[in-house]
Parts: structure tokens; sequence; C-alpha cells
């Protein structure tokens, strides 16, 4: 037994004693700051743990590469990343990954169907999904870790051994067909606008290539013609195994029972027909006249809007200047027009300040950043009136406050973001497939912390000097020219000509 001492001295802190009684003998006055005679040295838990946040990785004698993050849970994620996507379709009809994507965890050598993948993760609670980029083919399943030998095997029969039958081809050829109808028909254009952005500013070539499927093509793509691209870009090499929630040695014995000498259904791969492209930034324009009168009809209608993105060269993300431009995304920030308590309550970006606060008849301004392994895209989406299209750039000094306002926001961000498993099995994946290693978190805050005011203008300058690439959808008929926003842009006040301007 332990008695305190409950006098107000030791209330206080002064002198705090204690009686002990135990182990055959009594202690009196036993000072709170020495160990109880008898009693085990208590084990405490330490608030430095970099060694368990650290990701392990591993490549196998095929080149595969095999990465894990341990992560406490009784669930988790796991996957394949592939160096494939729509920029690699140089030698090929666009829309093979698109297939790809619609075409994943469908009948394989050791699954008759779809449906035998689904049930198969249901005895371990699991869900799976395949999404394509422009750069990466992910597939991933999230399961329970008891299952992880059944979830590796299910992912390499899928990604290496699928049937591709004809009326699996068939249903994809379908659901590419709706996907395209829709794409044209949401009232969203922001999946359009961003293929269309990227089209403008690499014209013909890697990341300008489409990511969607044209219509053109939709029958031209046949097992034959997937089988010739998968050869080429379905190598080991250029595959990460990547799992957040698992201990690293029992995916690696996983990755060695069912990864390292499988043949793949299309025979022994080709890496010497791998398209090694370099992105060649072109700038230019991309215009779609469409009428948006009925793209959201009901009660209440989105109104007819004409929307624009335009973009600039910004940097890859292999380069220093990758943490300055995230930092400029966020100054720049912005949003739709409507929150509670009017356009942006609370809102301190640029964007919010500088146009959806001052000019009522702007619907949408918000900034997006793309960062690929060879150059990036700083594009700005605004939505308005047909009538009212032409706007101010911003050219304004950098407050310290706003600088330190975007910084936080970012990291904020980014720490909020990496809470969920499935968002680090995709950077730890990403990451590794990209540069064979992973910047940690509290990396990635400090060199954040880092950025001056001086770096953000000297990216922004830089990035003002390259072409612009501009889409524009809707009713354009008060588009200004693509000469006048490119020479709006290089100008000291950003200020289109006067014929322009609504107040002239």
């Amino acid at each position: 037994t332990v008695r305190a001492s409950s006098s107000l001295l030791s209330r206080f802190g002064f002198a705090a004693c204690r009686q002990y009684s135990g182990g055959g003998g009594v202690y009196p006055n036993v000072p709170l700051s020495s160990p109880l005679p008898g009693i085990p040295k208590a084990v405490f838990a330490s608030a430095d743990g970099q060694e368990k946040c650290e990701t392990k990785i591993t490549t196998l004698e095929n080149g595969f590469k095999v990465a894990s993050q341990n992560k406490f849970g009784q669930f988790c994620t796991v996957g394949i990343l592939v160096n494939s996507g729509s920029r690699h379709e140089v030698k090929y009809p666009s829309g093979i990954s698109h297939f790809l994507e619609k075409l994943a965890f469908s009948s394989t050598a050791q699954f008759g169907s779809k449906d035998e993948i689904l049930l198969t993760l249901e005895k371990h609670g699991g869900i799976c999904d395949c999404q394509t980029s422009r750069d990466t083919t992910m597939y991933a399943v999230s399961a329970e870790v008891k299952g992880l030998n059944t979830v590796v095997s299910l992912l390499a029969d899928a990604v290496l051994q699928p049937r591709l039958l004809d009326e699996e081809i068939e249903m994809t050829r379908m659901a590419v067909r709706f996907e395209l109808e829709d794409l044209n028909m949401r009232p969203d254009p922001e999946p359009l606008l961003t293929e269309m952005i990227h089209a403008a500013a690499y014209r013909g070539n890697t990341v300008g290539l489409p990511r969607f499927c044209p219509v053109e093509n939709v029958e031209k793509i046949d097992r034959a013609l997937l089988h010739s691209y998968l050869r080429s870009y379905y190598g080991p090499e250029r595959m990460v195994l990547a799992g957040v929630g698992v201990e690293h040695e029992q995916l690696v014995a996983c990755a060695r029972k069912y990864l390292l000498d499988v043949k793949p259904v299309w025979g022994a791969s080709t890496p010497g027909n791998v398209d090694q492209s370099v992105a060649q930034y072109t700038g230019g324009i991309v215009k779609v006249e469409k009428d948006m009168s009925d793209v959201s009809l009901g009660p209440t209608p989105i109104p007819e809007l004409t929307h624009i993105m335009i973009g600039l060269e910004s940097c890859s993300f292999l380069e220093d200047d990758f943490i300055p431009f995230a930092v400029l995304n966020m100054m720049m920030g912005g949003g739709g027009s409507f929150s509670a308590g009017g356009p942006g309550k609370g809102m301190f970006t640029r964007l919010y300040l500088n146009v959806l606060n001052r000019h009522h008849w702007m619907y949408n301004a918000t900034s997006y950043h793309h960062s690929y392994e060879d150059s990036g895209l700083l594009c700005i989406h605004a939505s308005a009136d047909p009538r009212q299209v032409s706007f101010v750039l911003m050219t304004n000094v950098i407050l310290f406050m706003e600088l330190e306002r975007a910084k936080t926001q970012l990291k904020s961000m980014l720490m909020m973001n990496l809470e969920s498993r499935p968002v680090v099995f995709e950077d730890v994946g990403r990451q590794v497939l990209a540069t064979d290693k992973r910047k940690l978190p509290h990396e990635l805050c400090q060199l954040i912390s880092n950025v001056t005011a001086d770096d953000i203008k000297r990216v922004a300058t830089k990035m003002l000097r390259s072409k612009p690439a501009v889409a524009a959808l809707g009713d354009l008929t008060e588009l200004p020219s693509y000469e006048h926003i490119q020479a709006a842009l290089s100008s000291k006040d950003g200020r289109l000509p006067r014929m322009y301007r609504l107040f002239r």
C-alpha cells in the first residue's frame, strides 16, 4: 500500500513524500523522486518514434520494388503502382490506359470473374480499386492485415494474369462511351477543362496526350493491342508493391512468392520499346464553343457560365522549386463564390480577396497545380457570365502574414491528408516509383517552412516568362484573343487592353 502526504505543503509541491509498506518491510518518507524498493522499473512510451515512421524499401532480384510503412490498426492498404499512363501512349492509339483502368480486377488466371474477386476480398473485409493518371497506374486493395497473403496473390494475378476476354473488352467499350458522354454533359466542367489545358500546354506530346479515350479510338483497342502495350510498360523494373499497415518482412515474403518468378500472360517484357520522351511545354489555346444554358436545369439551376483556365509552366516534382510552387498555389487558393456569410468568408487567399470579393459576377476562381517528373503546370480556373469573361491579374507585394498563412495551410493540409491510410499508401508508392526513396512528412514540413518571399517572387517571375496555355469552354463571343491574354500576362499591371474592360 502507498500513502501520500495530504498536507497543504505537499499539495503545492514541497517535500512530497510517501510511506510505503510491502515486500516484508516499511519504508517511511520515501521521496516521490525515488523508485520504490522491489518494484520493477517502469517502461515509458517514447514520443520520438522516427524509426517507426521510416518507410522501408527492398528491391527484388527482378527489379520489382517493395515499399512499406507500418501503421497501427487491423486493416492495411496494399497495391501495385506501375510507371504507365496516358503520357506513354505516343506509339499507340490514345485510350489504352483508360481501357486498362476499366478492365482492372476482371477475370484472371486464378479467378473466373470480377464477382469471384469481390467475394474473395469480402472474406477479409476488403475492397479494390484501380486508377490511372497521366503518368501512373495504381491497383489497390484495402483489407484486414490477416488476409495479406490472399491480397498480394490477388493483386499479382490481376496485374500480371488478366484474361482480357472479348466480352469484357466489349463491356469496357460501352463503359468508356458512357463516361465520355457523361463528361460532356455534367455541370462541373473541371475534368474537361483539365484535359483541354494539358492539350494546350503540351500540344501533341507526353502529358498533353488525352487521358480519356477519344471516341474514334474506342473500336480500335483490342486484346492484341493491349498485350503489345503491357509487354512494353508492365515490366517489373517499372513497378512498386506498396503497403501501409503491414510488416515489411511479411510484405517482402509475399512479393517473393507471387511476383518474383511469375511470367505475365503477355510474355516476356520488352523494356527497349518504352517511350523516353521528355515533356515539351508549348503553350497555346484550345477553345470549345458550347451552349451551357441547359447544363443544370431544375428548381435551382446553375446560371449559364463561360469557363476559362489559364496555365503557365511551373516545374517538375523532382526539382527544389516544387515546394515554393506548392506554397504559391496555396497563396492563390480560391474556390466558389457561395459560402456562409458571403463569398469566401474567412478566406484570405488572393483569388478570394482580389477576385471573388471584388467582382460579384465571378462565380468561381480556383488555383490548381499539376506536377510531373519532367514538367509542371500551375492553372487558374475562372467561371463567369459569358459577357464578363475578362479579369485583372494580380501583381502585388507578398506580405509576411500572407506567406506564413499559406505555409501553415499547406503543412496542415499535408498532415491531415496523411491521417488517411489510402493517402499514405499512394504517397509511399508514388514517391518510391519516381525517386526510389520517400521524403517523410516532417522533412516536407521543414522544406515548406524554409520557403521565403524571395523564393515565391523568383518562381513567379520565372513562370510568367513562359507562354500561357488557355482552355475556354462555353459562349466565347467576348473571349479576349490569345495574343491579348499573353500581352496582359507579360505587362506590369496585368491588365487586358481597354476594349475588354467593363468600365472603359
